[in-house]
Parts: structure tokens; sequence; C-alpha cells
């Protein structure tokens, strides 16, 4: 078994298309409508045929409830590895990115958290190399 989609919610669908793809840099895979329903993901450049994140519409009060909740106590509800998160940092700042960690060394690896305009906190993780 392999994961191929996950998702994480949203709340404007086209907001957040064009943060993950032209602030994350990340690309468009699907995107299709069935009436008011629409399945929009997208994938890493770096990995155009690996798993998919699912932009999906936060119109469920439950997960809305839990978005905001995870928000507030300032988790991310993704995590992003990279191989640069300090290079990462100022390439995605500089496309307007609204960091509220910039890169910080803690045990294992270097982090940063920023929000994806949707409702979001992002990390960036770069292991340590031992």
């Amino acid at each position: 078994m392999k994961i191929k989609v996950t998702s994480i919610y949203v709340d404007d669908q086209e907001k957040a298309l064009r943060f993950y793809t032209e602030v994350l840099g990340f690309t468009k895979k699907a995107d299709f409508s069935n009436g008011p329903y629409r399945w929009l993901t997208v994938a890493s450049a770096e990995e155009p045929g690996g798993t998919e994140l699912q932009l999906a519409l936060n119109n469920n009060p439950a997960a809305k409830a839990y978005q905001q909740a995870i928000f507030e106590q300032g988790q991310p509800a993704f995590m992003f590895f990279t191989d640069d998160v300090k290079g990462d940092y100022e390439q995605i700042k500089s496309r307007g990115a609204e960091f509220t960690m910039p890169p910080t060394d803690v045990p294992g690896s270097t982090i940063a958290m920023l929000n994806d305009t949707c409702g979001n906190r992002i990390q960036l993780t770069q292991l340590a190399r031992y």
C-alpha cells in the first residue's frame, strides 16, 4: 500500500490553488467539478507523480471546527520536507508568504512556519544530518 492522496481543508479553493502553486511552487494535478463539488489536487514539482494534496473546500462544520482549533493552537496542519529550509524560506517569503516562525533549529531539524492564507499553518522541515 501507499499514500496517493491526502487532504487539507481550505476556506477558498481558488485562493488555495494560487497559494500552493504560485507561492509554494506545487503543480496542479486534478481539477474537475460535479455540481457544487470540486476535486482539486496539487503535487510537488519535484515529485509530480508522487502523493497529491487535495485542497478540499471547508464546508463541513466538524472539519471547520477542527481546522480553526488547530490554527488557534499554532499547530501545523501539514509538514512539508525540504533539503534547504533557509533557501525555501527566502524564496517563499519573497513571493509574499506570511511566516509565523523563521527557520529555527529544534532537536533533530530546522523548521519554519507560515500561514497558507486559507486557514492553515504549514511547517517546512529540514531534517538534521548527522
